[in-house]
């Protein structure tokens, strides 16, 4: 296992994609799809030494490819979920509400924790998230340090004090 990044739309740092989706080894799948958001995001997680199991998606259908085994992503088992997903809204292809309704409507899937890590504001895409059962719903902050601040915590929170069900 090495540091890694690029390949085919997506980043993975300390092992590869295959390698880390078949060894159960991702732990956080962030779905976005701006280059300058995901650039702050893998800076704060390494600066609190939590990105060693990530996995990046720019839009929401390799998203669902991902989290549900199809395409580029088919060597994948379903059950090999990540232990948080970080999704954005406003993605392109499919976006993120759409993403978040397959996660939840899957028994295979629907206990996943998920994060919704967006600049949106709007009262109508706080309301439906939480309606299709999101875990959080966080407004990026647009000062650097308050946006690492807010990744670290999540991470924190996430992958070490949350405890989810055993599925």
């Amino acid at each position: 296992m090495g540091r890694k990044r690029g390949g085919q739309g997506c980043n993975v740092l300390y092992c590869s994609s295959k390698e880390a989706a078949v060894t159960n080894e991702v732990e956080i799948l962030l779905v976005e799809d701006n280059p300058n958001d995901v650039e702050l995001a893998l800076r704060a997680l390494k600066k609190n030494n939590l990105a060693n199991r990530l996995h990046i998606v720019k839009d929401g259908s390799e998203a669902l490819d991902f989290i549900f085994g199809r395409g580029e992503h088919q060597h994948r088992k379903v059950e090999n979920g990540p232990r948080v997903i970080l999704l954005d809204l406003k993605l392109p292809k499919v976006d993120g509400v759409e993403v978040l309704r397959a996660i939840r409507s899957d028994p295979r899937t629907r206990f996943i924790p998920v994060v919704v890590l967006t600049s949106s504001s709007e009262e109508r895409d706080i309301v439906e998230t939480y309606k299709l059962g999101v875990n959080s719903y966080i407004i990026k902050p647009v000062n650097f340090e308050k946006f690492i601040d807010v990744v670290r915590e999540l991470g924190y929170y996430w992958l070490l004090l949350n405890h989810p069900p055993a599925v």
